[in-house]
């Protein structure tokens, strides 16, 4: 795998501990604090929750980089992914590499009680890229796979729903094609919600 290529794959349960890291951290760097997030039981039971739900999870993965190690390659792209992954937590480390980004869906009657009832959709959860790979187009990949294997297990419709708390994220949303719909509030939190027909 090249040092800038993101590999993108199915989650596997060997990547249980990097998944939990990569939401503590990604949510921590929005100001929002993790524990203080209502129903993340999913990211400790990724496959009971997404998989056999009939839903998907993919991790993104990036070459882990030893940051000992003089690169091969001198230029501005390598070390710049040497550098992120230098700042990358151990807890990021998977079998095959540093986990960068995730993501997954499950079918609307299978997801959070709260969200919007729509036949033939599924609903994105847990969208996270890794603070230091953000801005590198990891989101829009891991997006465009999940939206290709939705719309592979024939959802007609993804749902997703995001906090006021993470104007990032309603940014890409509205970019990617999604409509934002209504907004709710659960606890503290004032949520936005967005679809996008397949």
């Amino acid at each position: 795998m090249d040092a800038n290529e993101l590999s993108l794959r199915s989650y596997d349960p060997r990547d249980d501990a990097a998944v939990w890291a990569l939401h503590e951290w990604a949510m921590r760097e929005t100001g929002v604090d993790p524990s203080d997030i209502p129903g993340t039981d999913d990211l400790r039971s990724v496959a009971a929750s997404y998989l056999d739900a009939g839903g998907a999870f993919v991790v993104g993965v990036v070459d882990a980089v030893d940051a000992d190690q003089s690169p091969d390659d001198p230029s501005p792209e390598r070390q710049s992914v040497d550098s992120a992954a230098s700042r990358a937590p151990d807890q990021l480390a998977t079998h095959d590499g540093t986990l960068a980004a995730m993501g997954g869906y499950v079918p609307n009657e299978a997801g959070h009680g709260d969200e919007r009832d729509r036949p033939d959709a599924a609903e994105l959860h847990r969208m996270r890229v890794a603070p230091p790979y953000q801005r590198r187009g990891y989101g829009r990949a891991l997006l465009d796979e999940l939206e290709r294997r939705a719309a592979s297990g024939g959802f007609e419709t993804l749902l997703a729903t995001t906090s006021t708390r993470q104007p990032a994220a309603l940014d890409f949303y509205a970019s990617r094609g999604y409509e934002r719909t209504d907004t709710s509030t659960a606890g503290a939190y004032e949520l936005v919600h967005f679809e996008k027909e397949l």
